[in-house]
Order: C-alpha cells, then sequence, then structure tokens
C-alpha cells in the first residue's frame, strides 16, 4: 500500500541526506548513483533539494548543477512507494522555481530512452528532445543505453 504524504516538507538536502538518497536510489534505479556521486556531487556545491513526509524521512529529490546559464538537471527520484501520486511533477515545479531564482535561461537533462514514463513526465511539464547520447548510461549485461538530451527554457 502506498503511503500518502499529503502535504511533504520541501527542503535543501546535504550530506547527511545521502544514506536516504541512496536507499531511494536502491528502489528505484537499475544502476543507482553511488555514495561516491553523491559525495562528490556535494562537494561540487551541487544543489539538492527534495520533500519529506510527516515522519521526516526522505522520499524525493533532485539534485541540479549550473552551467553558465543553464542548470543540468543531474538526478530526479521519487521513492517506489510515492511514485504515481504527482510527486515528480511537484519537484519538477520546484526546480523551475529554483531557475527562476537562479536566473537560469534553461534546464538540460538526460533520460534513459528506455524511461518512458520519466519522457512522458518531462514532455508535459515543457521539455523538448533536443538530441541524443549514444551508449550514454551502463545497462544490463554490460552494454550500454542511448540517453534522450532534453531542454525546456525558462
Amino acid at each position: 500500500m502506498a503511503v500518502i504524504a499529503t502535504s511533504p516538507a520541501y527542503c535543501q538536502l546535504g550530506f547527511a541526506d545521502i544514506d536516504q538518497m541512496l536507499d531511494i536510489e536502491q528502489q528505484v534505479y537499475s544502476h543507482p548513483w553511488s555514495r561516491g556521486n553523491f559525495t562528490d556531487s556535494f562537494l561540487s556545491a551541487h544543489d539538492a533539494f527534495g520533500f519529506r513526509n510527516s515522519q521526516q524521512q526522505l522520499f524525493a529529490y533532485f539534485l541540479m548543477m549550473p552551467v553558465m546559464e543553464e542548470l543540468h538537471l543531474l538526478n530526479l527520484a521519487v521513492g517506489a512507494e510515492y511514485q504515481g501520486q504527482g510527486y515528480a511533477r511537484q519537484l519538477i515545479s520546484k526546480m523551475f522555481d529554483y531557475a527562476a531564482q537562479k536566473q537560469a535561461e534553461s534546464i538540460l537533462l538526460e533520460v534513459r530512452c528506455s524511461n518512458q514514463r520519466a519522457i512522458e513526465v518531462y514532455l508535459k511539464a515543457g521539455f523538448s528532445e533536443i538530441g541524443k547520447r549514444k551508449s550514454y548510461y551502463p545497462a544490463q549485461g554490460n552494454t550500454r543505453e542511448d540517453a534522450i538530451v532534453m531542454r525546456r527554457m525558462c
């Protein structure tokens, strides 16, 4: 049964949240980020924000990297039991607020070609496909999967 957080608390994340982020990664990704990926991102001063439930458990997050006038979405995840409840859309809305605060001109992201659910969410949020990165992601059986590159102007 899905846990419903009717009014999630939005917050900035940091090193202390890595364990909970790793738990979510393990739930939802075939090739999750490692502790080193998160540590490197925080050491590089990339911003991360997320939602906590009423028990203060993190259940969704995104990480952004500024690149000139653009923001690059590095990672966005919603815990398995919270999926399908609109939290990805809410995170993306918060991401747009963050972009406006940073006066970014656009947001860039990559998504696995096989991740149709995420592609649909991004398209509905106003992102457009601008290209592909061949063999960008690791895949099952020591193979690689292409990424769709998407951008949304702010």
